[in-house]
């Protein structure tokens, strides 16, 4: 039998979030279903909101979700009904990546995630008076009081730690700590540059200060975010508004140019600055997306002195040993990640959307 709730379902793009009843499908085995206790909203979902992505449309989004567990199917061993779960990503858990500890780069990680809208075999997952709705966003669309999830989605986390101070690790956390300690991987005595201090940045400074990196740049135009950037580790920050960011990095860095740097604004001009300002054997990790083809112009020979450029999907993570870590690192208060959540109730979704646009909040998370 089908199972009832409630969700924000976006009729088209650009159309605003709607609340209805909808009616989830049956748990299969491999799937669970969450009582959501809350859920990020994430600069994607606006993305495939707005119609800028392929995703089918009716269709409920969410993919930072935490809860607790009501049922599961008959294989799932992970977790069992009463447990504490924050939502990621899943993954088809048999192609090469997926078995060498790299889920994010699962070979069916698009359909399965962004743009599919049905499980694997093709069904759906959620329907309206009979007629199915897109779903099975990031194998959960956490955009309801109940969500569908694949069991490698699921994480199962330490129930004192409240789950509305830890839903955004399931993308956005994950991602820009990620970037820094699974792919940069800062050397003492090394620079660290943050290009943008939204959610994804701020958690990358917050990262690099667990590191034994020195020097901390966070770089924005938005004042409050630089002052917020300095107290969550950043020793240094740049208003791009009235700077030249190569002049101000060159200076920072004494004229040698950074170790590692961060790109999280999806500016492709910001991008080409960034790899400019790196150092010999120096990398630039790509977390920002502009949309679909944009390309970037870069300097060939300017590369040539080992520097790399490395594309990134929510921080190389691989979801069961990570996010319990982000969480004790959240509990025992060295990852101060309520630093950049705003709270909402569920039905004012199109206020924190208003909000997240406007910079007036970091991270929105809806509760239930």
């Amino acid at each position: 039998m089908s199972i009832p709730t409630r969700a924000a379902v976006v009729e088209s793009g650009g159309a605003p979030f709607t609340l209805c009843d909808v009616e989830l499908d049956e748990p299969g085995p491999h799937e669970a279903v969450v009582r959501m206790v809350a859920t990020g909203l994430c600069h994607t979902d606006l993305g495939v909101a707005s119609g800028g992505l392929p995703f089918p449309l009716p269709g409920v989004l969410g993919h930072e979700g935490a809860g607790v567990v009501e049922s599961v199917g008959t294989a799932v061993t992970g977790v069992a009904p009463g447990d504490h779960v924050v939502l990621s990503f899943t993954s088809c858990g048999e192609c090469r990546n997926c078995r060498g500890g790299h889920p994010a780069y699962c070979a069916t990680w698009l359909p399965l995630n962004l743009i599919g809208g049905r499980r694997a075999d093709g069904s759906g997952t959620i329907s309206r008076d009979g007629t199915e709705l897109g779903g099975h966003f990031f194998g959960q669309s956490s955009f309801a009081e109940r969500a569908l999830v694949d069991e490698r989605g699921l994480v199962k986390v330490d129930p004192d730690v409240p789950l509305a101070s830890i839903a955004p690790l399931g993308c956005g956390v994950q991602t820009g700590v990620g970037a820094v300690w699974n792919v940069l991987k800062p050397d003492t005595g090394s620079t660290v540059v943050v290009l943008g201090a939204g959610a994804v940045g701020l958690s990358a400074v917050m990262a690099a200060a667990l590191t034994p990196a020195t020097a901390i740049v966070a770089v924005d135009r938005v004042a409050e975010r630089l002052s917020l950037a300095r107290e969550l580790g950043a020793t240094h920050t740049v208003d791009a508004a009235g700077t030249d960011l190569g002049a101000a990095l060159a200076e920072i860095t004494g004229g040698r140019g950074a170790d590692g740097v961060v790109e999280t604004t999806g500016n492709v001009g910001v991008l080409r600055q960034g790899v400019d300002a790196l150092a010999a054997r120096g990398t630039l990790v790509v977390v920002g997306a502009p949309p679909f083809g944009t390309e970037v112009a870069l300097d060939v020979n300017g590369l040539l002195g080992g520097k790399r450029v490395v594309g990134l999907t929510l921080g190389d993570a691989e979801t069961q040993t990570f996010i319990p870590a982000l969480v004790r690192l959240v509990k025992e208060g060295r990852l101060p990640l309520h630093r950049l959540i705003s709270t909402y109730p569920f039905p004012d979704i199109d206020q924190a959307v208003r909000d997240m646009g406007a910079g007036k909040a970091i991270k929105p998370v809806l509760t239930f």
